[in-house]
């Protein structure tokens, strides 16, 4: 092969890279137009994440079928991941449709991306990474971003979460903060358990743990998970389950084959634009000029942090076996 051809091949495979990453932030953008439209079919807030994580966690035992060593795993990893992991994932599939539903798609995902600054900090006294003064920065952007975004929120009489009443302003900002601890803390997690047991091992641990908690202590908090009552609800609930989790994961996992993790990441972090303008077009729920100017500071500064802790001395190797399991 010529240095030309390797050097296409290798263009070629870059610009393959971005086109994943960014496929992987719009699929994740899906999550909460998708759930929107499952609360106008009548679902409750605490059924959506439950189905949707029981379709991804089969999705992925049909993929175990050609990949038998997704279902080996020692004691450890089970009680870590399949526990501890699980109990995350479950916090933040009930938290984020509360926070969806009470304050909005846009406003949810921008205090979803809190998680970020939760990391930055946890991460001193957990693993002993520095929180350095550009962290700090970056923490006080986002946070300034997130108050604008969820203050410029506005709805319209088609929103279904809003019409139905199903959560407050406070359960919705309670929802998202709490939902960013549980991303927050599957990221932490994932720095440990994916260099360890590969990241697919450790999503699919996470969401058989996460669908057996919900299984257990939903009907026990009186929220018996509910089927789809209609064809529109079930297309709805496989879409989020096969496209805004599975889908959107392996678009993740494509992109840092290709690329390094900070990029990729910069490009998956269109996710909240992608919701915002869904939200605005299927439902009416729109911004403020400030709500607007919050969600690209949201945008930028985790982007901006994303490019900060990029290390040019990671290996192709490495930049695979770091990543963390998705939203």
């Amino acid at each position: 092969m010529t240095q030309t051809t390797q050097s296409n091949v290798a263009a070629t495979s870059k610009l393959a890279g971005y086109f994943f990453a960014v496929a992987a932030g719009t699929l994740w953008g899906t999550t909460g137009p998708l759930s929107t439209a499952l609360y106008a079919e009548g679902a409750q807030l605490t059924d959506v994440g439950f189905w949707r994580i029981l379709l991804s966690v089969l999705g992925l035992a049909v993929y175990g079928l050609f990949r038998p060593d997704l279902f080996r795993i020692d004691r450890r990893g089970l009680l870590l991941i399949g526990l501890v992991g699980g109990a995350l994932v479950a916090l933040f599939e009930v938290a984020f449709q509360f926070a969806i539903a009470g304050v909005g798609v846009a406003p949810a995902v921008a205090l979803l991306y809190t998680a970020p600054v939760i990391v930055a900090i946890l991460a001193r006294p957990l693993l002993g990474e520095a929180l350095t003064v550009k962290r700090v920065a970056v923490a006080v952007v986002v946070m300034i971003g997130v108050a604008l975004t969820v203050n410029g929120h506005t709805t319209s009489e088609g929103d279904p979460a809003a019409a139905a009443g199903l959560s407050t302003t406070a359960a919705g900002i309670l929802g998202g903060l709490l939902s960013a601890m549980g991303y927050a803390g599957s990221t932490l997690l994932a720095r440990y358990a994916v260099p360890r047991y590969g990241a697919v091992k450790v999503l699919f641990l996470e969401l058989v743990g996460g669908t057996l908690i919900l299984a257990l202590f939903l009907p026990l908090a009186g929220h018996t998970p509910m089927p789809a009552g209609s064809l529109a609800g079930w297309v709805y609930i496989m879409a989020l389950g096969i496209g805004a989790v599975l889908g959107a994961n392996f678009c993740y996992f494509a992109a840092v084959r290709r690329i390094d993790a900070a990029p990729a990441s910069v490009g998956a972090s269109v996710e909240p634009v992608v919701g915002a303008l869904l939200a605005l077009l299927l439902f009416g729920q729109g911004l403020t000029w400030f709500g607007w100017l919050g969600l690209f500071m949201v945008v930028g500064g985790v982007a901006s942090g994303y490019l900060g802790e990029a290390s040019t001395s990671e290996t192709r190797e490495d930049r695979l076996e770091t990543v963390g399991s998705g939203a």
